[in-house]
């Protein structure tokens, strides 16, 4: 059988079910190196998960005041000299453990702090010098294009057909299904592995979601909020 191209997940264990996919993208303090290595001998690339905007852990110097509302987490000055060391440092240390690639994740501060975007290219760059020929995929970071695309292997559109709030799960509305189409055509223009991941609880809407992601071209992946199916 062949493998699935990619899952999210972001629970712990589950190594037999992860060996289905090709690429697995794991909360890096879950798995131990003995873990990873054992994905890696089932010929799956572990990419670990790393937030370059925004902190859960104690209060530091690069946090500002504002939190994100769905998880909490600090927003952060991107470019402060301690997160660029802090997340570079998380970088190499998954790699180090095993991991084949890392997942960079929040890079929609387009949407919030516009005048941090250059500070993001300036981290990634600095990530891919320290990754060297390891497999990185962005989420989102629609933004950076085309400088993104020098940077990375490929990109996720998180969301891309279907979300969740606090009313549930649902399609977009048209006239946002229209909009990520548009973005999507302009992803197929760059030289990068493309993915989708979108939320659902019932298999019409995965159905949904599914169908869509293969007409532009993404392979999908369809999940709860949590991330916590395979």
């Amino acid at each position: 059988m062949t493998a699935s191209p990619i899952a999210f997940y972001y629970g712990a264990g589950e190594l037999q079910r992860l060996a289905s996919y090709q690429r697995v993208v794991l909360q890096p303090d879950f798995y131990s190196p003995a873990e990873l290595s054992r994905i890696r001998e089932r010929g799956v690339q572990p990419l670990a998960y790393l937030s370059l905007s925004e902190d859960q852990g104690p209060l530091a110097p690069w946090q500002r005041p504002e939190r994100n509302p769905d998880w909490g987490g600090a927003f952060v000055f991107v470019g402060h000299p301690g997160w660029v060391e802090r997340v570079v440092g998380q970088a190499r240390a998954a790699l180090d453990a095993g991991f084949t690639g890392l997942f960079l994740d929040t890079l929609n501060i387009e949407l919030t702090y516009p005048e941090d975007v250059p500070n993001l290219i300036a981290l990634i760059a600095a990530i891919r010098e320290v990754a060297g020929t390891a497999y990185i995929l962005a989420n989102r970071g629609f933004a950076m294009l085309p400088r993104l695309a020098e940077l990375v292997d490929g990109v996720l559109f998180e969301s891309f057909s279907a979300r969740w709030d606090d009313a549930g799960y649902a399609p977009w509305p048209p006239d946002v299904l229209e909009t990520h189409a548009q973005i999507a055509e302009r992803l197929l223009e760059f030289d990068l592995d493309l993915y989708a991941l979108d939320y659902a609880d019932s298999e019409a809407l995965a159905a949904f979601a599914a169908r869509r992601a293969s007409q532009f071209g993404l392979h999908s992946f369809v999940s709860d909020r949590a991330l916590s199916r395979l």
